[in-house]
């Protein structure tokens, strides 16, 4: 959410290698089966919401808890009707203690259930940061591989609108730096089906980074995606759109400023490709280093960093046309003030003068 956007300009060998038809067949994960004319439509919320129903009737193991998600339907309307479809045996409102049910979550993932964890904002669960990282990410590598710990957190990560500096951190790098921790950021209504099914089956804890701006905003669904079978693979990029001078890479909300950054772009004869991360943890770098794309998080030790390193550390690195940069959020506690909120995380205007200075075509 607070943004993960990198450019890099891809030199012409390279755009001719993978252009070629044995190049396409690296990426299976572009895909364009969602478009605006799909037959159906849907809002992050409902494809969040239906992803846990659908587990939930596949799986009996599978039961959610966290504040207010079963009598009050979720703080943001995310477990909405799931309470009563299923009971409060499996959709259980919790005291005010983040430490407290996570730890719930996390024993009873070891004794073979499947929980989902919501946290009202992950801003909240630093206070269950022991349990997450420790309880949950750690036991499977101590027990010697014998005790898995298959639990999902989820909830909103990153900055809203107007809740300043304690409600706006973004923590994906945070969790993305542990290992023994999945770690998943979706954009759009696919995304979010697809992916929180893969986190329920997954063996492993996976930390699944929503974006509360997003839960209202419909996106195409394609009739595979409406199916109970429909999962998507942990750990994939998707190319969103094509290109070949300019390349951004971003996750959460920042894939829909980098869609309309390459729209306007796209009107000065600038084709840019832009590439939906996904997944943290583990990072598409193969995807990422074939295209020469790097994505930045916060200014300091952010998930753009990691890639940026990974990219010096590889052959990509001699095929830049220019030098890497990354958008990020201001070095900065987020401001509560609305006129200093909106210069503290990147946006639209941004993406494309940075994607044109990365072309020499501006400062």
């Amino acid at each position: 959410m607070v943004s993960r956007i990198a450019l890099a300009r891809l030199a012409p060998a390279l755009h001719r290698a993978s252009t070629s038809a044995a190049s396409r067949r690296v990426f299976p994960s572009i895909r364009t089966y969602a478009t605006a004319e799909s037959e159906h439509s849907m809002t992050v919320r409902d494809a969040l919401n239906m992803a846990m129903e659908e587990e939930m009737i596949r799986d009996e193991k599978v039961f959610i808890l966290g504040e207010e998600v079963a009598r009050y339907n979720g703080a943001y309307k995310v477990t909405k009707g799931l309470m009563d479809k299923f009971g409060e045996k499996r959709v259980v409102d919790t005291p005010i203690t983040e430490m407290g049910f996570a730890g719930i979550a996390v024993g009873a993932a070891l004794q073979g259930l499947r929980p989902i964890c919501e946290f009202m904002t992950f801003n909240f669960a630093m206070q269950a940061i022991d349990q997450i990282v420790n309880s949950a990410g750690k036991t499977y590598y101590m027990s010697g591989g014998n005790v898995p710990c298959p639990v999902v957190f989820r909830g909103p990560n990153g900055a809203a609108a107007g809740v300043a500096a304690q409600h706006s951190q973004d923590y994906a790098a945070w969790y993305g730096s542990i290992p023994g921790l999945k770690v998943v950021s979706p954009w759009n209504a696919e995304d979010c089906k697809g992916l929180l099914k893969a986190a329920i089956r997954d063996p492993n804890p996976v930390v699944f980074l929503e974006n509360e701006m997003m839960y209202g905003v419909s996106f195409p669904m394609s009739q595979e995606a409406m199916s109970d079978n429909f999962v998507l693979p942990i750990g994939k990029a998707k190319v969103e759109r094509e290109g070949s001078d300019v390349t951004i890479v971003a996750h959460s909300k920042m894939v829909t400023h980098s869609m309309e950054a390459a729209d306007i772009l796209a009107n000065e004869g600038i084709k840019a490709e832009v590439i939906n991360l996904r997944s943290i943890r583990p990072l598409d770098i193969d995807t990422i280093k074939k295209l020469l794309i790097v994505e930045g998080g916060f200014p300091a030790f952010g998930v753009g960093s990691e890639i940026c390193a990974q990219i010096i550390e590889s052959e990509a690195f001699d095929y830049l046309d220019a030098p890497v940069e990354r958008v990020t959020g201001a070095d900065v506690p987020t401001p509560y003030a609305t006129n200093l909120e909106s210069f503290s995380f990147p946006d639209t205007p941004l993406i494309v003068k940075v994607a044109k200075r990365a072309l020499y075509r501006t400062n």
